[in-house]
């Protein structure tokens, strides 16, 4: 059997909505191209393919083959730069970097005040919404400027930019350490599955004592609360203790309806933790406590408020349509949930 060439940049191509398209083309004319330029051909072939083919591209007489790979990057970097302008792919950490982006060059260009009015915004915007690396890193630049005797500010300043520098680095420690165990007891879990006997259910719980960081809970922002209740989650599925991987994924969905604003910003986020709330709620055989979250589940994502775009809408589609088959499980009321087949099956159509 041919194994077919999985080529990114046709990927990328095919991913494209129509809107994504259109604005693409718009956006190639701002830049002035011409309609027969290299890069504008190739894009409109490969949105005709079915399947990439090397061999039909260079047919075409546009591109030599020593051309190609050059021209793919520079098609694939242009794509991804209209994407960017796009609204509907905007979001809160990449308007920071923009903000940092612009603070940078005025800096270069001797702008201080400037910058430093920028980035003070962009600061406080990060840190409203727990974006504490992007913040760090704002504080960092505005000591660089500072340092250089430049603006003249009031004397606690650097006092003020060292404290917050340094608090910033702490918190960002304790999120750092808590979200590698996280990502190590998931690989771990992977790697193994559950585990299987006393040794091995006393070596997971030794990993795991020995690299929790020590910590006050009410000193512990958002962040690093999410990444604590995702780390006992997984130790909890290691061990095999469903009770509390409820109770850790019930958290989890808790701190984010408690920091509302949370959800439209770290949408996959919100959504693997209802997942993994209705995992544990069927592991330990709780049919009502799952049909309700199952009934929240299904009501939040349909807000007008909620986020959109193909990667969200695939999770809610693939986690929605699995518990509900799920709850049919629970309930034994297979001939009732016959009706699901034909909405998985066009889910699936939409979504592949």
């Amino acid at each position: 059997m041919t194994k077919l060439t999985k080529d990114n940049l046709f990927v990328l191509v095919k991913s494209l909505t129509k809107s994504e398209k259109r604005q693409f083309k718009l956006y190639v004319g701002r830049l002035g191209v011409n309609e027969d330029s290299k890069f504008l051909l190739l894009f409109k072939l490969l949105e005709r393919l079915k399947v990439y083919d090397e061999k039909l591209i260079l047919k075409q007489g546009f591109v030599k083959k020593q051309q190609l790979s050059n021209l793919k990057a520079h098609l694939y970097k242009q794509i991804l730069i209209s994407l960017k302008l796009n609204p509907s792919h905007q979001n809160l950490r990449i308007q920071l970097r923009e903000q940092l982006d612009f603070a940078t060059i005025l800096y270069h260009k001797g702008l201080y005040k400037q910058s430093l009015k920028i980035l003070d915004k962009a600061k406080a915007l990060a840190i409203k919404n727990q974006e504490k690396n992007i913040a760090y890193e704002i504080v960092e630049l505005e000591k660089v400027i500072e340092s250089q005797y430049i603006t003249r500010s009031l004397s606690n300043r650097a006092d003020a930019l060292t404290i917050q520098a340094k608090e910033l680095s702490r918190q960002n420690v304790i999120a750092s350490k808590l979200s590698n165990l996280s990502l190590q007891l998931y690989g771990l879990f992977l790697k193994t599955g559950y585990v299987k006997n006393n040794a091995e259910h006393e070596k997971v719980t030794d990993y795991f004592d020995k690299r929790m960081p020590k910590f006050k809970i009410e000193a512990l922002g958002f962040r690093e609360k999410l990444w604590l209740y995702k780390s006992h989650l997984w130790y909890s599925f290691l061990i095999q203790d469903f009770k509390s991987c409820y109770k850790y994924s019930r958290k989890w969905v808790d701190l984010f309806y408690d920091n509302e604003t949370m959800i439209p910003l770290n949408p996959v986020f919100f959504l693997r933790g209802y997942q993994y709330l209705l995992e544990a709620l069927f592991f330990i055989k709780h049919h009502q406590k799952f049909k309700n979250v199952l009934n929240d589940f299904e009501q939040i994502t349909q807000k007008a408020w909620f986020p959109h775009d193909d990667n969200i809408d695939g999770l809610v589609f693939l986690y929605l349509y699995s518990n509900k088959i799920n709850l049919h499980f629970m309930e034994g009321s297979f001939n009732e949930g016959l009706p699901l087949i034909e909405e998985v099956l066009e889910g699936l159509k939409r979504h592949a």
